[in-house]
C-alpha cells in the first residue's frame, strides 16, 4: 500500500506504473532499437523489418529489409551467386545520422552492407549499393556476433565530413576489420560505407581468430571515442576479460588505440560484460563515490560508465559495477606514459601488453619527454597498446543478483541516482545507488519468458521508460516518488498515483516536503492511542471513540488540505493537533467485522488519506472480544479470560468473560487476577489401571461461593473436569491421569515379571496373562516362569569358521542379560553377547569353528536351570563363491554386481563384506546369489588388469574369486540436445557420448525443482535417451538439471526450463477432412519442435506441420477418417501435447457431407471408365510392342559397349594402381625428384628461349676477357643501382616496347631477364609490375576490349607477371600441388607404356589424345626379363617389358626400372648403353636396326624383341659404352652400318604411314585394297574413354589440389586476385565475367597450363612426345572449366572435347568456387606480402645467375640507346636524379662509348 500527499508533499522515487502504457508487438525477434533526440521517434530493427514509431508506440512506417535470397559464402550481388537461398536479415546496426535526416541500417545479409533510410519515412531508401566489394561490408552475418556504432566526424583536406565507428566481432566469413570508420558520402576515390582507415593494428588477421571479441557498447566523450567489450587474453585461455579501449576522435591512423582491461568484483569474478550505460552521478551518489576512496574524486558533472557483467562460466549471476570515465583516462594515461617513457613498466612491474602482436613490451623503448605533444599518438610510437592485468582498473561490484542482467540504463532525480536493470528473465529491477546499494522493485511480472533486449532507453522527458523484450517494446510512466522502503515493509501497494505526483511539486520547499528512504524514516504510523480497543466501546454516550494516531515526519496541513481516516467501509474526518497527532473517528460496533474463529480480536487497518484520493499511510488496529477469550481454552475459562492480553474480567457467577469495567462485585475476578479463579487441582492417584475401578482424590481452591456435587466419572482417558450440578458450567480443572494395561506387549511370564513395580502387574497363571494384581484371583505371589521356548534361529547356515552371531528368538528366555547360563549350536558352544539381549525375547550369540560341515538343533540354558531346545536346525557350511557378472564397470562405482556359485546365503546379509580391489561393495541381496553396488575407485589411473572380488563372511571367513572385475574409464558425456524443456516435462533429452554400455541405470533429474525423476529410454554405447522431468517449483530457485549414470553425476550445461505455453481457444469451430487447423498462442517454440509435437481430435492424430513461437499449423491424417468417428460425436476435443504436458484449447466438428447413393454413382463413373480405359490399353499395347523391340534392340548394343569399357576401365585401372604401388610408395618416402629453386627458375624463364637449354642464362657462362672482368663485374653493379630506380625502369620499358624490331620473343626474354635481375629486391620488381599492370589495365579498358588483356604475352609486365607468379608457387608446388601432378604423370607414362608405342609416328595404343591413337590392333605379349646390370654386382632386376618394344625402349624401361630411385639427369642415356641376350654360350648385341632387320619392300622394321624371339624371364646384360678406342671404332662401324641402312630404306615401327602405299598397290589402282589399307581410327575411340577412366582419380586429385580454397591458398594468388578485384571496382565498364577472365588468365592459363604441359620445368623427369599429347588434353580440359562460355557440342566437336564434357561442368563449379573462396578470405595486406617477398629473395637470389642477367640486359641498353637517352631527358623526375648520366657513365666502362662526359 503505497501513498502520497499530492499539493501537500511529493515523496520521490522513481517507479513503474503497473501497467505497459502502449505496446507494440513485433512479428519478429528485435535487434535494435534507437531514439532520434530531436523528434523522440522510436526506429526499432526487427529481424527482416525496420519499423519506425511514434512517441507513443504508434505506427508511422515500416520498411521490408528480408528475407533476401543470399548464401553464406555469396559475394554481394547476390544475383551473382549459386546456391542461394531466402534467408533472414538481421538488422544488427542502427545509427541516427540527423544531420541529413537519415538512418543507417547495417543487416547481416550481403555481407553485413547498409543502407540508409529516410528518418521521416523509412519506406524511402536514400542510399542502397552492393557492388562496391570488400571494403563496404559493415556488419556481420553471423548471428552471434554482436556490433556496435558511434557517430563521428572525420577531417581531410580542410573538409569535414560526417562518419561512424564501427566495432564488431568476428565471424568466420567476415570482414576482419574489428574497428573501422565508415564515411557516409562519396570522396574522391572513397565510396559510401568505405572503411577510410587502415590500420594493420588492429585490422590483421591474427586480430580475429583467438581474441574471440565480444562488443557491447561504443560512446563518445571529450573527444574520445570508447569501445567497451570483452575477449580473451592472448588466444591461449578461452577466458574472457573486459576491456574499454579508447582513441582520439580525429586521429587518422588508430596511433592512439589503447585497451585497458576492468576488473569487475573480487577477483574479476564478473569479467565478461554484458551491458553498460554512461552518465552523470546524482548529488548522493556522487557523494558517496567520493567518500568511499575507490573512486577518486566524483562530482555531479563526472562522467560514470555504469556496467553490468557475469561470470564467464556461469550465466545464473551478475553484478552492477562503478567506473569514473576520469578514472579510465588516468589509468590509461599511465599505461601509455609507462611505454613511452618508463620502457613499459609501473613501479618496476611490466604494465603494457602489445595485443595482437608477437611483440611484448619491451618493444616500449621509445624515450619522449612529454606525452602532451603525442595524446595521440604518432607514426614512430608503437601502437595499440593494453594493460596488463595486473594494471587493470579494479572496481567492486556495486550490486550483485542471481540473475543475468543483460541492460541498464540510469536516471536522476533530486539529487539521487536509480539504476533499472533488465533480465533475462523477463523482469527489469529499480536500484537506488547509494551507501547500502538496495533494490527497491521491479517493473511487473507480464514480461516473463521474454529476456529484456539490451535496449532500455527513457523518452527525451525523462518521464517514460522504454522496455524492450524479445518481440516487444512497451513504455511505462516513470512516476518520481522517493519512498521505496515503505514498499519493502508493507505487502503491496495500489497504483493510485498515476498522472498525480510529478516532478515539480507546489509544496517542495517546505520541511518534509521531500523524503527519501533510507536516509529519513518512510511516513508511516508509529503508533495509537488507545492501542486497541473493546469491540463492544467505540460509543461513548451516543459518540464515537476517538483514536489518536502518531505519524512522525508529517508536513503541516494546509487550508486547502482535508485529512480522512478510512477503516473498512467507515469514514469520517481526521483532525490534525499542533504536536503533529492525528485524530480519528472509531465505527460503531455494527461496522466492525466478526471476530474471526479461534480469536480473540480482529485487525482492522486505519488508513489516512489526503483530499479523499492520496493515501498517506496505513496500520492494523485491533478490537478484542473478551467472550471470545474463552473458546482459546474450553477447560480454564476464568483463566484464559483474565490471562488474556485485554482488559476482560470474569463473572464467577454466571460464568461470563466481560470487559473489564461492565459489572462490579464480590463474585467479579478482575483482568490478570489468575490466582483467585476457582479450579481443581492435585489428582491422586495418578495412575489409573485400565478395567479396575479406582477412586481418585483432588484439592479445589476459591470454591467458597460455590454449593454443589459432582460425579467422578471422566469423559476422557487423560482429563477430567468437574461441573457445576445445577447450572452444568465447567469448573477449572487441572487434573490429568494416566491409564495403563499390563497386558500390553507383556505376553509372557519373563516380560510381566520385568514390569515396573509401579505398575503391580503379575502373571496370572490361570488367564495365562500379564494382568494388574487385583484383577487375579487368587493373588499369586513369586509364580515361577515355565521352560524357555524357542521359535526360531536366524540365521540358520553358518560358516564352517564360524565367526558370525545368530539370533535365538522365542519367549521366556529371562529377565536379565544373567540369566542365560548357556548357549549351544549344533552341540558346540556358541558365545552369549550380552549387549544385544532382549528380554525374555531373544538372545544372540556368536558361533565358533568346528572341524567340519555339520548340523543340529540349538538349546539354551536361563537360570534355575531351565532349558530350551529348538525345532529348526543350523547348519554350518562353506560358501563357494564363483562368478561375478557384470565383469566390468566405470570407476565411479554404482554397478549392480551379481555373485553366484553355492552356499551364498550363509551367514546374514549383515555379516558378508565384499571389496573389490579395496573398493567396498554395499551388498543389496542376500540369498542364493548376492548383488552389491561397487563403491568409487578413487586412484587417479585404473587398474590395467581384472581385480579380484573378495567375499568375507563373519569375522574368519575370507573367499577370493580372482580377476573378476575391472574398473574402467568413465563414461564421457559430450554433447546433449535439445537444450531446454517446458516445465511440464516429457521432451526426449539425446544424450551423446561414450561408455554408456557400461551404465545399468540412467537418470536425469532436475535440482531445486521437486522433479520427479523418470529413467532413460533409449540407452546403447553412445547415445541415452531420457525424457525430460516435470518441474514444480520453477519460479522459486534457479535449476541444475542432471544426469546421474549409476555413481556419475553430469551436470548439463545449458539446459533451460521454459515456462509452459499458452494456448488459445481455436476460433474455426467447423473442419473437413482436408482442413488445416492453425492454433495460436505464445511460446511454443522455446522448447518444442513441430517433430516432437503432437495434436489430436477426438482419438485421431493430426500432423503437427509447422511449428511457430505463436502459431500451430495441423495437418489432418494422411488415411481418411471413418465416418463413424465423425458422425457419433459431433463435437471432438482437440488436443494439444508437448512431451508430458496436454492442453485442450477447444472443440470442432465436422462438416457434414452430402451424399449419393451407390447405386447412381457406380453407373454414372464406372462402366465409361471401363471404357475408355479398354481402348487405351489397347492401343498403348500395339504402339508399345512394336517401340519395345526396337528399344531393346539398341538397348541390348548399348550395354555391350558400356560393359565392355566398363571391364576395361575396371581392369586397366587395377592394373595401374597395383604398378603405381611401389610408386606411390617412393614419394612416400620423399622421393619425388623436384628440381632445385635456380634450375626451376631456368627452365620456366629460359628453356623456351631459341638457344634452349644452351641459352646464356642456363649455362651461366660469360664471355669475359679476365683482364675486363672487375671493370665490367662493377659496372654491371651499378646498372643494378640503376635498374633500382622506378623512374629509370618504367622509361627503359616503355622505349623498348614503343621499339618495332623489339618483338614478343624478345619481350618474353627481357621480362626472364629482368626477372632474375631483380630478384634480389621482389618488393620493388611487384612495385615495378603493378605499376605496368595499371597502365595495362587503362589501356585495354577505355580504348580495347577488357577480355583480351593478359591473354597473351604481349607486353613485358605480361611475362613479368608469369615469372612472378612462378616464383610465389614454388613453395606451394612442392608442398601441395607437386605430388598430385607428379602421380598424374607416372599414371600417365605407365598406362602409355603397358601397350604398343610406334616410336615412328609417335602413337600409341593408350593415350587421351585421339590424333595419336595407335590405329591398328597389334598383337603383343608382355615379357618379364632379368636384367644384370655389368660392373654392379650379380643381383638380377625383373623389368617388364613388351615383346613388340623396340630395344630403344626396352633399354628406356630398364634404365627407368634398375636406376628408378635417381633422378633422370643423373641416369645413364640410352645412347650410352648396349644391351646383350646371352641364349647360350655366345651372347648377342641386340640393336634397333642391323643387318637382320625385316625388309618389306622398301620398308625395313626397326628390331623388337619378337625379332630377336626373346623369351619370357629371359637374361638381358645391361652394360654401359667405354670410351676406348676399339669400342670407339666398333661403334663407328655400327653407325656407319645403320646410317647405310636408314639412307636406303624407309623405316617403321609397328604401323606403315598410311599414305605411303607400295608402288605394286598403288598401280593396281584398287579401290577395296586402299580403303583396306586406311585405318578407320573412330572404332578405336573407346580405348580414349577406357584410359580416362583409368586415369580419372588422378585427374581430379590434381584439380583439386590446384582448385582448393578451402586448403593453403598462396598468398601471392588472394594479393593478386584482390588486386584484380580493386581496380574492377574503379572502372563501371568491369562485369564479374571480365574479372573472372583477368583471374584465369593470370594464374590458370599463365602458370598451371605451362607447369601442367611441361611437368620437366619442376620435375627431373623426361616427357617423350607420347605423354605430352595426352598431358596436352588434360590442359586443355583445365583451361575449358576455366572459362565462362559454354561449350556447345555436336557429333562434330573433336574427340578430345568430348572426352571431358561430362566433367567440366563440374571443373567449372570447382573453379568458382575457388575465385569465391579466394575473395571471401583474410586479405593479405602489403605488408604480409612484402614480408613473403623478402624471404623468397632472401633465400634464392645468391643462386642464380645474377650477373649474366644484368650482362643480358645491358645487350638491351646498348641496342636502344639513344632512345633510352631521349627517354630520360624528357623525363623532369629523371633529370633530377641524373639518371642520363648515369647510364652515360656505365657505358663508357662497358663498352668504352664516346658520351658526352
Amino acid at each position: 500500500r503505497l501513498a502520497a500527499v499530492l499539493n501537500a508533499f511529493c515523496l520521490l522515487i522513481i517507479f513503474l506504473t503497473s501497467d505497459c502504457l502502449e505496446m507494440f508487438i513485433s512479428d519478429t525477434p528485435i535487434n535494435n532499437v534507437v531514439q532520434d533526440s530531436q523528434t523522440g521517434r522510436i526506429y526499432l530493427g526487427a529481424v527482416n523489418t525496420i519499423f519506425q514509431l511514434g512517441p507513443s508506440l504508434q505506427l508511422e512506417a515500416r520498411t521490408e529489409t528480408g528475407p533476401k535470397k543470399d548464401a553464406r559464402t555469396c559475394t554481394p550481388p547476390a544475383s551473382g551467386c549459386q546456391d542461394t537461398e531466402l534467408m533472414p536479415n538481421s538488422n544488427k546496426l542502427l545509427l541516427v545520422h540527423p544531420s541529413n535526416g537519415s538512418l543507417i541500417v547495417c543487416g547481416s545479409r550481403y555481407k553485413g552492407i547498409c543502407s540508409l533510410l529516410n528518418l521521416s519515412n523509412v519506406e524511402q531508401e536514400l542510399y542502397y549499393n552492393d557492388n562496391k566489394g570488400e571494403r563496404t561490408y559493415v556488419a556481420s552475418i553471423e548471428d552471434n556476433v554482436n556490433v556496435v556504432g558511434v557517430m563521428s566526424t572525420y577531417t581531410k583536406d580542410g573538409k569535414t565530413f560526417k562518419v561512424f565507428l564501427v566495432g564488431k566481432g568476428y565471424g568466420n566469413l567476415d570482414s576482419t576489420k574489428i574497428i573501422s570508420t565508415r564515411i557516409l558520402e562519396d570522396y574522391r576515390e572513397w565510396v559510401v560505407f568505405e572503411n577510410i582507415i587502415e590500420a594493420s593494428g588492429v585490422q590483421t588477421a591474427p586480430f580475429v581468430l583467438k581474441y574471440l571479441h565480444d562488443f557491447r557498447h561504443a560512446f563518445k566523450e571529450d573527444g574520445f571515442v570508447y569501445f567497451l567489450f570483452s575477449r580473451t587474453l592472448d588466444g591461449t585461455d578461452n577466458k574472457n576479460l573486459t576491456f574499454v579501449s579508447r582513441l582520439c576522435e580525429d586521429d587518422h591512423h588508430y596511433y592512439s588505440y589503447t585497451e585497458l582491461q576492468l576488473s569487475c568484483g573480487t577477483d574479476n569474478r564478473y569479467n565478461k560484460v554484458q551491458a553498460a550505460y554512461v552518465a552523470s552521478p546524482g548529488k548522493e551518489l556522487a557523494r558517496v563515490m567520493s567518500e568511499s576512496g575507490h573512486y577518486g574524486t566524483v562530482s555531479t558533472f563526472t562522467k560514470v560508465l555504469f556496467m553490468v557483467a557475469r561470470p564467464d562460466d556461469d550465466d545464473s549471476s551478475s553484478a552492477l559495477c562503478m567506473y569514473p570515465l576520469n578514472s579510465i583516462n588516468e589509468r590509461l594515461v599511465d599505461i601509455i606514459s609507462a611505454c613511452y617513457s618508463d620502457s613499459g613498466k609501473i613501479s618496476g612491474f611490466p604494465a603494457v601488453d602489445v595485443p595482437y602482436s608477437s611483440q611484448t613490451y619491451e618493444a616500449c623503448n621509445s624515450k619522449i619527454d612529454t606525452l602532451g605533444n603525442f595524446k595521440c599518438g604518432a607514426e614512430h610510437l608503437l601502437s595499440p597498446l593494453a594493460s596488463k592485468p595486473r594494471f587493470a582498473l579494479k572496481a567492486d561490484a556495486v550490486l550483485t543478483m542471481p540473475v543475468l542482467l543483460i541492460a541498464v540504463t540510469v536516471a536522476v532525480e533530486n539529487d539521487h541516482t536509480v539504476a533499472f536493470l533488465g533480465s533475462a528473465n523477463g523482469d527489469v529491477f529499480k536500484v537506488h545507488l547509494t551507501t547500502e546499494p538496495d533494490e527497491y522493485g521491479k517493473a511487473p511480472g507480464n514480461n516473463i519468458g521474454e529476456k529484456v533486449n539490451k535496449n532500455l532507453f527513457f523518452d527525451l522527458s525523462q518521464s517514460h521508460l522504454y522496455i524492450t523484450t524479445e518481440k516487444k517494446v512497451c513504455v511505462y510512466l516513470a512516476l518520481t516518488i522517493h519512498v521505496y522502503l515503505c514498499i519493502k515493509i508493507q505487502a503491496e501497494y495500489l497504483p493510485v498515483l498515476r498522472a498525480r505526483c510529478t516532478k515539480t511539486c507546489r509544496r517542495a520547499e517546505e520541511k518534509n516536503g521531500w523524503l527519501w528512504s533510507p536516509r529519513q524514516q518512510c511516513v508511516k504510523i508509529v503508533s495509537f492511542y488507545p492501542s486497541n480497543l473493546s469491540c463492544r466501546k467505540t460509543v461513548s454516550m451516543f459518540l464515537s471513540v476517538q483514536v489518536k494516531i502518531n505519524i512522525p515526519s508529517l508536513p503541516a496541513i494546509g487550508h486547502s488540505d482535508r485529512l480522512q481516516c478510512k477503516i473498512e467501509s467507515f469514514q469520517s474526518d481526521g483532525i490534525m493537533s499542533d504536536s503533529g497527532q492525528v485524530s480519528c473517528d472509531l465505527p460503531q460496533p455494527g461496522f466492525i467485522p466478526k471476530t474471526p474463529e479461534g480469536q480473540d480480536f480482529v485487525a482492522v487497518t486505519i488508513r489516512i488519506f489526503v483530499n479523499e484520493t492520496v493515501e498517506l499511510a496505513g496500520r492494523e488496529f485491533r478490537f478484542y472480544n473478551c467472550a471470545a477469550t474463552v473458546r482459546k481454552s474450553e477447560n480454564t475459562p476464568c483463566m484464559s479470560c483474565v490471562g488474556s492480553p485485554w482488559g476482560c474480567q470474569w463473572n464467577m457467577q454466571d460464568h461470563t468473560c466481560s470487559d473489564n469495567d461492565s459489572v462490579v462485585g464480590p463474585n467479579i475476578i478482575k483482568h490478570r487476577q489468575v490466582t483467585q479463579c476457582p479450579q481443581f487441582e492435585n489428582p491422586d492417584p495418578v495412575l489409573i489401571p485400565v478395567g479396575h475401578k479406582t477412586q481418585i482424590s483432588f484439592e479445589g481452591v476459591n470454591l467458597e461461593l460455590y454449593k454443589f456435587f459432582y460425579d467422578k466419572s471422566p469423559e476422557t482417558n487423560i482429563l477430567f473436569y468437574v461441573k457445576d450440578k445445577e447450572s452444568g458450567k465447567k469448573m477449572d480443572s487441572t487434573v490429568n491421569v494416566t491409564l495403563y494395561n499390563c497386558g500390553v506387549e507383556r505376553n509372557d511370564c519373563s516380560l510381566c515379571k520385568n514390569a515396573d513395580p509401579k505398575y503391580k502387574c503379575v502373571w496370572c497363571s490361570k488367564r495365562k496373562a500379564c494382568v494388574y494384581e487385583q484383577l487375579c484371583d487368587p493373588v499369586p505371589h513369586n509364580t515361577e516362569c515355565p521352560n524357555p521356548e524357542i521359535t526360531d534361529i536366524t540365521p540358520r547356515f553358518g560358516p564352517v569358521l564360524g565367526g558370525i552371531s545368530i539370533t535365538i528368538s522365542g519367549s521366556n528366555l529371562g529377565i536379565h542379560q544373567g540369566d542365560i547360563k548357556s548357549i549351544t549350536v549344533a552341540g558346540k558352544p556358541c558365545i552369549h553377547q550380552p549387549e544385544k539381549y532382549s528380554v525374555s525375547k531373544r538372545v544372540v550369540c556368536e558361533i565358533g569353528p568346528v572341524d567340519k560341515a555339520d548340523w543340529g538343533q540349538v538349546e539354551v540354558e536361563v537360570n534355575g536351570g531351565k532349558r530350551g531346545t529348538s525345532s529348526v536346525f543350523f547348519t554350518y557350511r562353506d560358501p563357494v563363491p564363483d562368478e561375478v557378472k557384470p565383469a566390468r564397470g566405470p570407476k565411479a562405482g554404482g554397478t549392480l554386481i551379481r555373485i553366484s556359485g553355492r552356499f551364498l546365503d550363509t551367514g546374514s546379509k549383515e555379516d558378508v563384506q565384499v571389496t573389490i580391489g579395496g573398493v567396498d561393495c554395499v551388498v543389496e541381496h542376500f540369498g542364493e546369489n548376492i548383488t552389491c553396488r561397487t563403491g568409487e575407485y578413487r586412484a587417479d589411473k585404473v587398474p590395467s588388469d581384472p581385480l579380484a572380488v573378495v567375499m568375507k563372511y563373519g569375522k574368519s571367513t575370507t573367499k577370493n574369486i580372482p580377476s573378476a572385475f575391472w574398473f574402467v574409464e568413465n563414461p564421457t558425456v559430450l554433447d546433449h540436445h535439445p537444450k531446454g524443456s517446458f516445465v511440464c516435462g516429457g521432451r526426449t533429452i539425446v544424450v551423446i557420448g561414450s561408455g554408456f554400455d557400461l551404465i545399468q541405470t540412467a537418470v536425469m533429474k532436475v535440482q531445486g525443482g521437486n522433479s520427479e525423476v523418470p529413467p532413460a529410454q533409449i540407452k546403447n554405447n553412445t547415445v541415452i535417451q531420457f525424457q525430460s522431468p516435470a518441474v514444480t517449483s520453477f519460479f522459486n530457485q534457479p535449476l541444475k538439471t542432471v544426469i546421474l549414470l549409476d555413481n556419475l553425476e553430469h551436470e548439463l550445461k545449458p539446459f533451460y526450463y521454459h515456462p509452459n505455453p499458452h494456448f488459445n481457444n481455436i476460433t474455426k469451430k467447423v473442419i473437413t477432412e482436408n482442413s488445416i487447423i492453425s492454433v495460436t498462442g505464445r511460446g511454443f517454440s522455446k522448447a518444442m519442435t513441430a517433430k516432437e509435437a503432437e495434436a489430436f481430435v477426438g482419438d485421431v492424430q493430426f500432423v503437427v506441420n509447422t511449428l511457430q513461437d505463436d502459431k500451430l499449423f495441423l495437418d489432418p491424417p494422411s488415411t481418411s477418417l471413418h465416418a463413424h468417428s465423425r458422425d457419433t460425436q459431433p463435437e471432438l476435443q482437440l488436443k494439444i501435447k508437448f512431451g508430458s504436458g496436454e492442453w485442450v484449447v477447444g472443440s470442432v466438428q465436422y462438416e457434414k457431407k452430402i451424399t449419393l447413393p451407390l447405386y447412381i454413382i457406380i453407373p454414372a463413373v464406372i462402366v465409361p471408365m471401363l471404357l475408355i480405359i479398354t481402348i487405351s490399353v489397347y492401343c498403348y499395347r500395339r504402339k508399345s510392342q512394336q517401340a519395345e523391340r526396337e528399344y531393346e534392340k539398341v538397348k541390348h548394343q548399348l550395354e555391350n559397349l558400356e560393359e565392355s569399357v566398363r571391364d576395361r576401365c575396371k581392369k586397366e585401372f587395377t592394373d595401374l594402381m597395383i604398378e603405381m604401388e611401389d610408386h606411390t610408395n617412393d614419394l612416400n618416402e620423399g622421393r619425388i625428384p623436384f628440381l632445385d629453386y635456380k634450375t626451376y627458375t631456368d627452365r620456366v624463364f629460359f628453356l623456351p628461349s631459341k638457344d634452349g637449354a644452351n641459352d646464356v642464362m642456363i649455362t651461366g657462362k660469360l664471355d669475359i676477357p679476365e683482364a675486363r672482368r672487375a671493370i665490367v663485374i662493377q659496372s654491371l653493379n651499378q646498372f643494378s643501382n640503376l635498374l633500382n630506380s622506378k623512374t629509370f625502369l618504367i622509361n627503359f620499358i616503355r622505349t623498348l616496347e614503343r621499339s618495332h624490331d623489339f618483338n614478343a620473343r624478345a619481350k618474353v626474354y627481357f621480362a626472364s631477364l629482368l626477372t632474375v635481375a631483380l630478384h634480389g629486391k621482389l618488393e620493388y620488381y611487384t612495385d615495378i609490375m603493378r605499376t605496368l599492370l595499371l597502365e595495362l589495365m587503362e589501356e585495354y579498358v577505355n580504348s580495347k576490349n577488357p577480355k583480351l588483356m593478359l591473354r597473351r604475352s604481349e607486353t613485358v609486365v605480361e611475362r613479368m607477371l608469369c615469372n612472378w607468379m612462378s616464383i610465389c608457387l614454388y613453395q606451394f608446388l612442392k608442398d601441395s600441388a607437386g605430388e598430385p601432378l607428379y602421380k598424374l604423370f607416372q599414371a600417365i607414362k605407365h598406362q602409355i607404356e603397358k601397350g604398343p608405342v610406334d616410336v615412328r609416328v609417335k602413337k600409341a595404343k593408350y593415350t587421351l589424345n585421339d590424333t595419336g591413337l595407335l590405329g591398328d590392333d597389334v598383337e603383343y605379349s608382355v615379357l618379364t626379363l632379368q636384367v644384370l646390370v655389368q660392373g654392379e654386382g650379380p643381383d638380377v632386376t625383373p623389368v617388364k617389358v613388351l615383346n613388340c618394344d623396340t630395344i630403344s625402349q626396352v633399354k628406356e624401361k630398364i634404365i627407368e626400372q634398375v636406376y628408378r630411385n635417381l633422378p633422370y639427369s643423373q641416369r645413364p642415356k640410352v645412347d650410352s648403353v648396349t644391351l646383350e641376350w646371352r641364349p647360350g654360350s655366345t651372347g648377342q648385341i641386340l640393336s634397333d636396326l642391323d643387318l637382320t632387320s625385316q625388309k618389306e619392300g622398301r620398308w625395313r622394321r626397326i628390331n623388337t624383341l619378337a625379332h630377336y624371339n626373346v623369351r619370357d624371364n629371359a637374361t638381358l646384360v645391361l652394360s654401359k659404352v667405354q670410351h676406348t678406342q676399339q669400342n670407339y671404332d666398333q661403334n663407328q662401324e655400327n653407325h656407319e652400318e645403320r646410317n647405310a641402312l636408314l639412307e636406303d630404306d624407309k623405316v617403321f615401327h609397328l604401323v606403315r604411314p598410311a599414305d605411303e602405299l607400295d608402288e605394286i598397290k598403288s598401280k593396281r589402282g584398287s579401290i577395296k585394297d586402299k580403303s583396306m589399307t586406311k585405318a578407320i581410327t573412330e572404332i578405336y575411340l573407346t580405348r580414349l574413354l577406357s584410359v580416362k577412366g583409368t586415369l580419372q582419380q588422378f585427374v581430379d586429385d590434381f584439380f583439386r589440389s590446384v582448385l582448393c580454397s578451402g586448403a593453403v591458398v598462396p598468398p601471392a594468388v588472394k594479393y593478386f586476385f584482390d588486386f584484380l578485384d580493386e581496380q574492377a571496382v574503379k572502372h563501371n565498364n568491369v562485369d564479374e565475367e571480365t574479372i573472372h577472365i583477368w583471374k584465369t588468365n593470370s594464374l590458370p592459363l599463365r602458370f598451371w597450363v605451362n607447369i601442367l604441359k611441361n611437368p620437366h620445368f619442376i620435375f627431373d623427369v623426361h616427357v617423350s612426345e607420347v605423354v605430352d599429347a595426352s598431358l596436352s588434353v588434360i590442359a586443355q580440359t583445365f583451361m575449358d572449366a576455366c572459362t565462362k562460355s559454354e561449350h556447345k557440342l555436336s557429333r562434330d566437336s573433336p574427340s578430345n572435347k568430348l572426352l571431358y564434357a561430362k566433367e567440366i561442368s563440374t571443373y567449372k563449379k570447382m573453379v568458382d568456387d575457388y575465385y569465391k573462396g579466394i575473395r571471401q578470405m583474410v586479405p593479405v595486406s602489403d605488408q604480409d606480402m612484402n614480408t613473403h617477398l623478402a624471404e623468397v629473395s632472401r633465400s634464392h637470389t645468391d643462386k642464380l645467375n645474377t650477373h649474366v642477367a644484368l650482362h643480358q640486359l645491358y645487350q638491351y641498353a646498348s641496342k636502344y640507346y639513344d632512345g633510352i637517352i631521349t627517354s630520360l631527358e624528357e623525363d623532369p623526375a629523371a633529370q633530377s636524379k641524373q639518371l642520363t648520366l648515369r647510364l652515360q657513365q656505365i657505358a663508357a666502362a662497358l663498352e668504352k662509348k664516346v658520351t658526352d662526359l
